[in-house]
């Protein structure tokens, strides 16, 4: 029998604020609340939810942190995004919760991968890392599906660290960052050619500081690019 530990399971409150926030965000689409409209307050929701108002809080803080939502200090929640209608078709909007909590994570673990990338690289990964650029150029410019170059940019930027501690943890992302690659090329494709452009010219900003060892550079570009890449993902 294996002695190797298990994973720990999410926990209860974890579980619930994630249906809450897949619940708001319900009410948001199906009510088709518009951005500026008030959300109903913490006690309705709970109460809607049958759950506590801490957890309809936790859930809340969430979609603000996804930019969905917005805060307004005495007055309640309002929508500040919503999702793209699109989001639907690559991801179920029970795992939405979870798809775009990634972001929080990639945040920390990208900008800083990027910054050890730029400090650390060496001429080999350089070239990796160019050769994922280009391929990722010409994906993006067909009508190829370009997650998978979108992917593998981001892989060799992890690898250039020169840590290998960071590729298990960047590859056990790997569902979750998919979802969000595939549903970011399909809205922005939707969209004016300029969002496809501002994506590419994203992923050059952040491979040029790394190229000429910018740290905080790269660092910086990466967060850009993540944030523009939550965006995209609202109409």
């Amino acid at each position: 029998m294996s002695s190797d530990p298990k994973p720990p399971l999410p926990s209860t409150e974890g579980r619930l604020a994630d249906r809450a926030y897949t619940g708001i965000v319900r009410i948001i689409t199906e009510d088709d609340l518009a951005i500026g409209d008030r959300l109903p307050s913490e006690a309705k929701l709970a109460a809607t939810f049958g759950m506590s108002r801490t957890i309809v809080r936790e859930a809340l803080a969430r979609l603000a942190s996804d930019g969905i939502t917005q805060a307004r200090l005495g007055a309640g929640s309002f929508v500040k995004r919503r999702p793209s209608a699109r989001l639907g078709t690559h991801m179920p909007m029970d795992a939405l919760a979870t798809t775009l909590g990634t972001y929080e994570v990639r945040f920390v673990l990208e900008a800083e991968a990027a910054r050890l990338a730029a400090q650390r690289r060496s001429d080999r990964q350089l070239d990796a890392i160019e050769r994922a650029l280009e391929a990722l150029r010409s994906a993006l410019l067909s009508n190829a599906s370009a997650h998978d170059e979108d992917w593998q940019l981001h892989r060799a930027i992890a690898e250039a660290t020169g840590n290998a501690a960071f590729l298990p943890v960047f590859d056990h992302l790997q569902d979750e960052v998919m979802r969000i690659l595939r549903a970011g090329v399909d809205i922005s494709r939707s969209r004016p050619p300029e969002v496809i452009g501002a994506m590419m010219e994203e992923h050059d900003a952040i491979v040029e500081a790394i190229r000429a060892q910018d740290a905080d550079g790269a660092a910086l570009a990466m967060r850009w690019h993540l944030s523009q890449g939550r965006k995209r993902l609202m109409p």
